[in-house]
């Protein structure tokens, strides 16, 4: 779920660099162009398994998108699991979507090449299907949630939900999963999951800022406007694009005393998160 757009506004960041730099980096790219496409073909000399040949190979179109697909069926050729399965759909799918694009494009006087990347687009349609009927014998929770959020399978949907209260899904990855189930359908139940979210996140570098925006969205919508201040405070201090302090002043409408009240709760639950111990009990139930 996204956060409330007068709350989050967007904000772009710009970066300076030196032209000696700009140099530099850009003449290491070319020269790792280069190697990576002798590495590329020779892997898939390698290793037939990989179906280079189903690919359009020799094209300058999609070059990035397809050399990171090939590597990475290399590592599933060596470790197929759940999640490198899902990996390789997703770079599957921008590969395909790469080629959609790049099969609209009249090569001059190449009409083998149009050939090419049209069958590879097929290709890529059919592993696809491929990559979806394997992950569907995993039965994993990943592999589950994957089929049901980014496939829309139904089926795959009844069975994550029916994992809901065991220790399977105690991850902070799938409780939030849990949660966007229940987004519109059980506010109340939907906390409970992003707040078990945060607690089973033991460091900050692992934060889900996800969960932060969507308390803070969550609890706007549910006219617990100081809870949704908390959250708004926090999500700010971990990265999110947030109104500074002067809109939010305005935006809640509390006055000085209440806002510096909620303000110590909010330092309370950023020093938690930062120290891997949130507990949901650390904001009290009733503020309003």
């Amino acid at each position: 779920m996204y956060p409330s757009s007068y709350i989050y506004t967007l904000k772009a960041h710009g970066m300076k660099i030196k032209s000696l730099v700009v140099m530099t980096v850009a003449a290491g790219l070319l020269s790792g162009c280069f190697e990576d496409r002798r590495n590329t073909e020779q892997v898939c000399a390698d290793h037939p398994l990989l179906k280079c040949e189903e690919l359009n190979m020799d094209d300058g179109q999609c070059r990035i998108p397809r050399t990171n697909l090939i590597w990475h069926r290399l590592d599933v050729i060596k470790k197929p699991t759940d999640l490198s399965k899902i990996k390789e759909y997703k770079l599957t799918q921008a590969y395909k979507k790469c080629l959609e694009v790049a099969a609209q494009i009249q090569p001059i006087e190449q009409a083998e090449l149009k050939r090419r990347r049209f069958n590879a687009l097929v290709n890529s349609g059919a592993n696809l299907k491929r990559l979806e009927n394997e992950l569907k014998k995993y039965k994993t929770p990943r592999s589950l949630y994957f089929l049901w959020s980014q496939i829309g399978d139904l089926d795959s949907r009844r069975r994550f939900l029916q994992l809901e209260g065991t220790k399977e899904l105690e991850t902070p990855y799938l409780q939030y999963a849990l949660a966007t189930f229940y987004i519109d359908r059980d506010p109340e139940k939907t906390v409970k999951f992003l707040n078990h979210s945060l607690e089973l996140t033991h460091s900050s570098k692992n934060l889900n800022l996800q969960v932060i925006e969507s308390l803070a969205s969550l609890y706007n919508l549910m006219k617990e406007k100081e809870k949704s201040y908390i959250w708004a405070k926090v999500s700010k201090e971990f990265g999110a694009a947030v109104a500074d302090d002067k809109q939010l002043f305005l935006l809640y409408g509390f006055d000085e005393k209440r806002k510096d009240q909620l303000d110590v709760i909010a330092e309370q639950v950023i020093d938690a998160i930062n120290d891997g111990e949130f507990h949901s009990t650390l904001i009290p139930k009733n503020l309003n």
